[in-house]
């Protein structure tokens, strides 16, 4: 609890209330903020390196959205949401390899409409604050930046290297054109722009962020709205001396946070840049949540004392498509750096276990944290209908300190949620027979060594490599791929012979005796390039170096492209099932369904093995039998009433293969090995 102080400046009641909280409260986090009607103290308006608060000229309490992750027919519905919780701001990455899909050609249409996203928040009485990156991590594919500029052998990210800044000066120029219009310098509701994004926890090249903003400069992002943002232990390494700090910290970590921000920036203001209130799931481990109880009354103390805050998340979304990112070099859920861990691709869901789900409905956190925002704001809560779940906390006094810094405003009065939108249940569906992928390839790629996505310009998807095996053996081989991005199945003459996942640093597998003039075909799955850490300017995707055979190079391959943009217009079905078995392995099938009306729902995918799925030509992202997530959300805006269709490509096809839509989500599935790799391990046909 913030203890009774004498009026103060805004910082020194901050570091007084924040010196109470206790160093780790249990893995709490706190959420989203207030309305746009709470001053901020003098310091913060007068201070030049005030960052967003000083910009606004009141506190900001701020929730992160990312607007590629939720369908743009439901961001209004999602902003009036931020704004009923008593957000007074919303915080979104912009992210790179979504708006410049290939070099100089620019997409801000539609989905990706960055300028009428900030305009929808500002009608909803929401402030905006914008990280365009370049880079974002976000658990988003190579942290957002595009895959295109590996095809260059000598790029090296993130640094002064000519070919990257070029790339990224044309970006942000792009960029601007959307966003410059909307900044606050020019009446906008852009209060904030962040340069980089926690640079200190990848180099300390302070030429190189120098260097950044400049080019944020002359972009036509207004130097007065820029700042930086960075753990509190790494700001020396990340922070440029005229820009403002943001702090990003996991709860129970505020009073060590706020003491080493007055440390290295004496009397500055604090900005919680990203206070994370959840955190994200990969694929074969345990589903991830975050008791929300302390994170409110950690989130109450800090608005109390002063310091403005961002919640990540407000609410995570989806990362549709290919998005999905990976984690990699120990960087794990529990902050250690086990040694073993080498690989941990995201799920598709970014629920986070945030105030807001995935599926837009209100979590226990969000109203906790609601109540904490508004017994500092002062606003009061809107009548709720009879039907409408609520829940109450008891009264919390404010210190005299913190409430004089804060002056708040009693009066306003927040608005009501927006009524839920229904759910609906699909009935269980098989899958049609579908085609195996075998039988529409495209014209290959031919190469001495394989080739990457990047090589022949493909970003996402799967990469298909084939070659002919020159000599036979009466004896089992062993197949070495010296680098593999980021599954590959292998196949002698179609038939399965094992998995090489990276996850489990595997990069050999047995073979059955080879005969000469066998075909050997591997499947490559992209499963997420790394969106954090030291491996990130490795992140091509593919087979990196030339495989060996017992040793000796494999030379001479096709390599066939299979980005999966859509899906195929139509998996062939025969007229006769009888007349030939159904399709195994890798297959594409579909099944079609009819609604009188629409809602969300989530597609049960426990039936399938590993892959990806589409509804009506929306990808709704990857699913894989390890867990922990087994039903993929699929939004409103995706169906619609009368035929839909559902396409599903399994690399494990076969008999029996059915979807159906559930009311609920099933997030946190126990865990399970991948069952091919775990099958052929212990036939000991794959090597670790």
């Amino acid at each position: 609890m913030t203890p009774a102080t004498p009026a103060r400046s805004a910082m020194t009641a901050a570091l007084i209330a924040l010196a109470a909280l206790p160093l780790a409260t249990a893995q709490a986090s706190p959420t989203r903020a207030s309305p746009a009607v709470v001053p901020a103290p003098d310091a913060l308006r007068s201070d030049p390196l005030g960052g967003p608060a000083a910009v606004a000229g009141r506190q900001v309490i701020s929730g992160s959205m990312f607007y590629p992750r939720i369908p743009r027919a439901l961001w209004r519905d999602r902003l009036k949401k931020a704004r009923a919780m008593g957000l007074n701001t919303i915080e979104t990455y912009a992210f790179w390899n979504v708006h410049e899909p290939r070099p100089g050609h620019f997409d801000f249409s539609g989905q990706n409409d960055i300028a009428e996203f900030v305009r929808e928040a500002a009608e909803e009485g929401l402030m905006v604050v914008v990280r365009p990156g370049p880079y974002a991590c976000a658990e988003w594919d190579w942290g957002g930046l595009p895959s295109w500029l590996n095809r260059d052998p000598k790029m090296q990210v993130r640094t002064l290297y000519p070919g990257f800044m070029k790339a990224t000066q044309r970006y942000l120029d792009a960029l601007a054109r959307q966003l410059a219009p909307l900044q606050a310098t020019r009446g906008g509701p852009i209060i904030g722009v962040q340069v980089e994004n926690e640079y200190g926890s990848y180099g300390e090249d302070h030429a190189y962020m120098r260097a950044m903003k400049d080019a944020f400069v002359r972009a036509g992002f207004a130097p007065r709205l820029l700042f930086t943002a960075d753990g509190p232990d790494l700001l020396a390494r990340g922070a440029l001396p005229d820009l403002p700090v943001a702090l990003n910290f996991a709860p129970g970590s505020a009073k060590g946070a706020v003491e080493a921000l007055a440390k290295f920036r004496p009397g500055a203001p604090v900005y919680v840049g990203e206070y994370w209130d959840g955190w994200f799931d990969h694929w074969g481990e345990r589903h991830e949540t975050r008791d929300g109880t302390a994170m409110a009354e950690e989130l109450r103390t800090l608005l109390a004392s002063g310091a403005s805050v961002n919640l990540y998340m407000f609410t995570g979304g989806t990362s549709f498509g290919w998005m999905a990112g990976a984690n990699s070099a120990g960087a794990n859920a529990d902050h250690t750096n086990r040694k073993e861990v080498n690989y941990q691709p995201d799920v598709t869901s970014y629920d986070y276990d945030s105030p807001l789900s995935e599926a837009g409905r209100p979590t226990p956190k969000f109203f906790a944290f609601r109540d904490a925002i508004q017994s500092v704001t002062g606003e009061t809560l809107p009548a709720l209908p009879p039907e409408s779940p609520t829940i109450a906390l008891p009264p919390m006094a404010l210190g005299e300190g913190a409430r004089d810094a804060i002056q708040s405003v009693t009066g306003e009065t927040l608005p009501a949620l927006p009524p839920e939108s229904p759910t609906i249940a699909l009935p269980p569906m098989a899958l049609g027979e579908g085609a195996s992928l075998w039988s529409d390839l495209p014209k290959p790629v031919r190469s001495s060594a394989p080739l990457t996505m990047e090589d022949i310009g493909q970003s996402f998807g799967y990469i298909l490599y084939r070659t002919t095996i020159a000599k036979g053996s009466e004896r089992p081989a062993t197949l070495t791929l010296p680098v593999v991005h980021d599954y590959a199945a292998v196949y002698v003459d179609g038939v399965l012979q094992g998995v090489i996942d990276r996850r489990l640093q595997q990069t050999s597998l047995t073979l059955a005796p080879l005969r000469a003039g066998a075909r050997l075909s591997i499947l490559v799955e992209n499963s997420g390039r790394v969106n954090y850490g030291p491996a990130l300017p490795d992140e091509r995707a593919g087979i990196i170096g030339t495989p060996l055979l017992d040793g000796v190079k494999l030379l001479n391959w096709e390599n066939f492209a299979l980005p999966m943009s859509v899906p195929p217009a139509a998996p062939v079905q025969s007229a006769s099932p009888a007349a030939k078995p159904p399709c195994t392995g890798p297959c594409f099938s579909r099944a079609q369904f009819t609604l009188s009306k629409v809602g969300d729902t989530f597609l049960d995918t426990g039936a399938l093995g590993k892959g990806v799925a589409w509804v009506n030509g929306h990808n709704v992202g990857r699913f894989w039998q390890v867990g922990p997530q087994r039903t993929l959300y699929l939004p409103a805006p995706f169906l619609k009433t009368g035929r839909n269709e559902i396409v599903v490509f399994d690399l494990t096809g076969g008999e029996g293969r059915h979807v159906e839509g559930l009311r609920d989500s099933i997030l946190d599935a126990e865990p399970a090995p991948d069952p091919v790799t775990s099958r052929l391990h212990l036939q000991g046909k794959i090597t670790p």
